[in-house]
């Protein structure tokens, strides 16, 4: 039994990290943009756009190190990575700022609920992304 679930966790780390830091960059993005939003009274596409900063720039450090294991040396090499990992978080920032925009301010619908709903579709498309562009071996 031990034995089965160990070989299940060793096939699967990545997954099981990417999950992991996965609901560690939605807590930052969700808590940032509830300060932002609900403590500094800032609208909602500009709180939802600081937040995506501060959880990107999380994703990318626990990302890079502790789910793709990046093997990228040298200033140029992690520059590019940098700028790929940001480009793609951008395009799924994009569905962020427009699902927000549109179920929160257009539809009405409550808006800490919604970011969550949000980021589970941000964070399988950021997979996908880092996976098969950023961190590609």
């Amino acid at each position: 039994m031990w034995r089965r679930v160990s070989d299940l966790i060793r096939t699967h780390i990545d997954i099981i990290a990417y999950a992991v830091f996965g609901v560690l960059t939605t807590a930052v993005n969700v808590v940032s943009y509830w300060v932002c939003s609900h403590v500094l009274g800032i609208s909602t596409v500009p709180a939802s756009v600081i937040a995506w900063v501060l959880s990107v720039a999380f994703a990318f450090v626990t990302n890079r190190r502790w789910v793709f294991h990046s093997k990228a040396i040298g200033a140029r090499s992690v520059l590019i990575e940098a700028l790929s990992f940001f480009a793609s978080r951008f395009a799924t920032g994009v569905v962020d700022w427009v699902g927000m925009w549109l179920l929160v301010d257009v539809l009405s619908l409550p808006d800490v609920p919604v970011k969550l709903l949000v980021n589970i579709v941000v964070i399988v498309l950021n997979y996908i992304a880092s996976k098969l562009i950023v961190f590609r071996h």
